[in-house]
């Protein structure tokens, strides 16, 4: 029997991220490096860590294996625990039936027997996939002073990117009144970031309910939220303030990477008081050799760099051969940049390798949020000597 727990979070990283094409061909989208040593599911089992959620349901479904084996028994997280801890649920087989997570709602409703082992009064929903630090305790405590059964996390976007999103309207209780998935023509600037708290009594039965209809995309922005909001349900929008970015794009993937070398961007790792938490192999520190420049740049540990280094975000085991020069760019673990080789506003997968002078990708000057054009080097390909990425462009082995 397991003890009561008052909140449990449920992460959906199930997704393929099919947008982020090469990089995600063999792992899903929450398994992607990011920062030189996380991954970017590190971030939600970090903040859930950070505000006091012990218990974390993980649904895993596509390419699954190295998100398995990353989080392994959640010891990096502190969530290798006898009361709670950390639990990765992919779909199963039922004494009857089973079948394939076929939308959020879907996914939880798929795990409604988990989650009564633990009793919560809470559930806290939350996508594997954004880069972020929010404190989940301040959302909940804004959640039990209202009484709601739902509360929804907003964040005030530009109008124009406003369609992208789940948008709201709300009273001057910040009370939800009125709630649109991706609307051609918004009236408000309150978009849902998919973070969701609901009681969890009333989560039960709504998904429930949401099963049994046939017509059902059994998804929680298409069919349970709206349906509770017809029902006049208890619904409340938490604003959030803080850095945010969803980082399902190449290009907003490089975004995210480069905010970490700024200052200004808010999004701070040396928060000793919001820590994030990796699993990270034991290598040795990184080795600047003699000659070699680094300036504004993350470098991990095990490198090796022997040439430049500028503006870039360099992943734990890589090497920069001598001559060769890294300028607003991402090298993902283990990638080698050989002597002479240009990269220049690039992605470089795990394991991959720039032969001696090639020329990946180009310098830009300015470009809109999501369009940049970053070329895109695949995990374990290798660019012959002297080869060539353009701008945009994309490989793989």
């Amino acid at each position: 029997m397991q003890t009561k727990k008052e909140c449990l979070a449920m992460l959906l990283a199930g997704g393929q991220g099919t947008r982020l094409g090469v990089l995600t061909e063999d792992v899903a989208k929450p398994a992607v490096p990011f920062g030189g040593k996380y991954r970017i599911i590190d971030f939600p089992i970090s903040n859930c860590v950070n505000s006091g959620i012990d218990t974390i349901g993980v649904l895993t479904q596509y390419r699954p294996f190295e998100l398995h084996q990353y989080i392994g028994n959640g010891q990096p997280w502190d969530l290798d625990r006898l009361n709670g801890g950390i639990f990765v649920l992919p779909p199963f087989m039922r004494a009857k039936s089973g079948e394939w997570y076929k939308g959020t709602a879907n996914a939880i409703y798929q795990n409604i027997d988990f989650i009564d082992r633990f009793n919560p009064d809470y559930v806290l929903i939350l996508s594997g996939d954004h880069i972020y630090k929010m404190d989940y305790d301040k959302m909940l405590e804004n959640h039990k002073k209202n009484a709601a059964d739902c509360t929804i996390a907003v964040l005030n976007v530009p109008l124009e990117e406003a369609s992208r999103f789940g948008i709201m309207e709300t009273d001057a209780e910040n009370r939800i009144i009125d709630f649109e998935e991706k609307p051609k023509q918004p009236k408000s600037t309150k978009a849902s970031m998919g973070i969701y708290i609901f009681t969890w009594d009333k989560l039960r039965r709504y998904l429930i309910e949401d099963e049994a209809d046939k017509q059902s995309s059994n998804d929680f922005g298409k069919n349970v939220i709206p349906a509770m909001l017809r029902d006049r349900q208890r619904m409340f929008a938490y604003e959030f303030d803080g850095y945010w970015k969803d980082v399902g794009t190449i290009s907003s993937l490089w975004e995210a990477n480069m905010d970490l070398l700024n200052e200004r961007s808010g999004l701070n790792m040396n928060d000793h008081n919001w820590r994030i938490y990796a699993r990270n192999s034991a290598e040795p520190p990184h080795f600047i050799a003699d000659g070699a420049k680094v300036y504004q740049s993350i470098i991990s540990e095990g490198c090796v760099i022997e040439g430049s280094v500028g503006n870039s975000v360099i992943s734990h085991g890589c090497q920069v051969g001598k001559g060769a020069v890294i300028e607003g760019s991402i090298l993902m673990p283990g990638a080698t940049v050989e002597e002479g080789a240009e990269v220049s506003y690039s992605i470089v997968g795990w394991e991959a390798v720039i032969g001696s002078g090639a020329t990946i990708g180009e310098r830009q000057k300015a470009a809109g949020e999501g369009e940049w054009k970053i070329a895109v080097v695949g995990p374990e390909c290798r660019i012959q000597a002297g080869g060539k990425v353009a701008a945009g462009e994309m490989v793989s082995k």
